[in-house]
């Protein structure tokens, strides 16, 4: 279930905390996924993963490591999991940047769908996406996402405003894909 043909998925632990710091004080690896662009202190991080990462309920987060050398090149989570509508938000970061570019993004979401459709029963998956990542925005459109909305001119970036794309897939409609 949590593995593919190069990767697997394996939950995040403690000692995951400074690849994931290195990550997430990564501009390039942020640019395209976080809001804020923020620095953060490792103590700001390890504080993150604890409450927000680990502990945070409903969440599941996994390290998407490379099968060949078991590196972590990246993570992916199932936040925001409403149980009695079956429902979930879906984040994924490639963190490595050797890994760009090689549909490891494609593998790791596959196999977060997979669980959350045949494992958990979810009826809806959604995420968010910045409107100028446009190589995201066709992944999740091959993986079966259908557009559900815009949030206008939310993101400043490079002086200038940009939307957030608002998509989803329904349980029935991946599983037509698979």
């Amino acid at each position: 279930m949590f593995v593919s043909e190069r990767i697997g998925l394996r939950k995040m632990q403690n000692e995951d905390v400074e690849i994931y710091h290195a990550w997430r004080n990564d501009s390039q690896v942020m640019y395209s996924t976080n809001p804020s662009l923020d620095v953060y202190s490792l103590e700001e991080t390890k504080e993150f993963v604890e409450k927000i990462i680990l502990q945070a309920s409903p969440s599941k987060s996994y390290i998407i490591y490379d099968k060949q050398n078991s590196k972590p090149i990246g993570i992916t989570s199932l936040i925001n999991i409403d149980a009695k509508n079956r429902n979930a938000e879906c984040i994924i970061d490639i963190g490595e940047k050797d890994y760009w570019g090689q549909g490891y993004g494609q593998e790791a979401l596959s196999l977060l769908l997979n669980y959350a459709f045949l494992e958990m029963n979810l009826h809806r998956a959604y995420l968010r996406v910045f409107s100028f990542n446009e190589k995201a925005i066709s992944l999740y459109h091959k993986l079966g996402f259908m557009h559900e909305g815009r949030s206008r001119q939310t993101l400043f970036r490079n002086g200038q405003w940009h939307d957030i794309v608002h998509m989803g897939i329904l349980q029935d409609e991946y599983m037509k894909k698979k």
